[in-house]
Formats: C-alpha cells, structure tokens, sequence
C-alpha cells in the first residue's frame, strides 16, 4: 500500500478539463484500491459539468465529467460518465460547471464542507431575488445519494489533515480565467449579492440562467 502525499502534487489542468478529470479518477481509482472494501460491493461516482466553456471540450470530448466505479470486482475510473456507472447506486451530480467550479479548489475537511454548502445557499438565494423565480439554474431532483462504510472511508482518508478525494482534485486543479475577478467568499464560492451588474450578467450567461 502507498499513501498519496497531497502536497507534492502539482495542478494539472482547469475544472473539469480532461486532464484534471482523468487525474481525479485515476486517484479515486487508488483510493479505493487501497480501501478495505467488500468483494461485493457494487457503486458509481459520476460528476457532469454542464455549460463548460468551449476550450474545455472538443469534437472527441462532448461532455466535461468523471466517474469511477466498482462492479464486479473492478474498480475504474476515467474521462466522462458512462451509463454503466450511472445506473449504479451511488453518488451522482449533473450541474452547471460554473456554479460549483471555483469553489472547488478550495481544501477543507468536514467543516469546510459545511461552510462551502451554506455559502453556495447563500449564492442561489440571490441569484433566485435577482431574476425573480425559485429554482433559476432548474436543478432537477436527485437521487438519494448511497455511500458505502467502505467506500467513504477510502476516498475521505484523511480529509481533516488534507487528503481525501476532494482535497486531491483541489489541489490538482487549476485556476480558471472567468473567477478572477468576482467577489468570493474565503472558500472561494462567488459572492452573487456583491457583484456588479455586469459581473452578475456574466455569471448568469455562465451558468446558462435567462434573466
């Protein structure tokens, strides 16, 4: 067994790039290599990012996403998000590749996530007073998500001290050009409410929302 040391890793490419989206797999594919899970156990991970910018996509890359899974014994991983992983019970996300991008790159452990989430309900509450409607980014409903014992351990090893999945991908993530510029809160989540009007036209054509 080898451990991962988060600090000698380098960024690799932007949020949701492929390069940073293969890296992220291969990584929970270690993980979970290095889990104790059970012989049987069958899930799926999988992370769309919609409404990416263009240079993040190509005629032979139509979608930003990742997925890893484990099913019959196997564990893999990689670029996009098959619909052999989808359909497996786990953890899934389809959603604008704006609305949680900057954010991501930010390292924390189980506070952190706390506060990242208050932040961004933070976020759509505005967006939702700005254009005056409930629901502006239409995130649909999603499935409860299934964390095996097994598999949470293996890919949140030691996120409180900066490993894990999540502190991974953060730090394999490069900045992305279109945040530079926006009002952020310490984690990193845009603030919508201190903009300026045109900063908030720009986010919302970014996250695809018609005012």
């Amino acid at each position: 067994m080898t451990e991962i040391n988060v600090s000698e890793l380098k960024p690799v490419g932007e949020f949701g790039s492929k390069a940073w989206c293969e890296a992220c797999a291969a990584y929970g594919v270690k993980l979970l290599e290095e889990g104790d899970l059970p012989a049987d156990i069958a899930w799926g991970f999988s992370e769309i990012y919609t409404h990416p910018p263009a240079r993040l996509l190509a005629d032979e890359r139509p979608l930003a996403a990742y997925f890893i899974m484990v099913k019959d014994g196997v564990i893999s991983g990689g670029d996009g998000a098959p619909e052999e992983c989808r359909a497996l019970p786990g953890f899934h996300v389809e959603l604008q590749w704006a609305a949680i991008c900057n954010q991501s790159g930010s390292k924390y452990g189980r506070e952190g996530q706390r506060q990242r989430s208050l932040d961004e309900q933070e976020m759509y509450k505005a967006i939702e007073e700005y254009v005056g409607r409930p629901n502006p980014l239409e995130f649909k409903k999603r499935e409860q998500a299934v964390w095996p014992p097994a598999v949470g351990a293996a890919l949140g090893k030691g996120s409180e001290e900066g490993g894990g999945l999540h502190n991974i991908a953060a730090t394999l993530q490069a900045p992305s050009p279109e945040f530079a510029d926006f009002p952020t809160t310490e984690l990193g989540v845009p603030v919508f409410s201190s903009m300026s009007d045109e900063q908030k036209k720009t986010f919302l054509k970014m996250l695809a929302v018609k005012i």
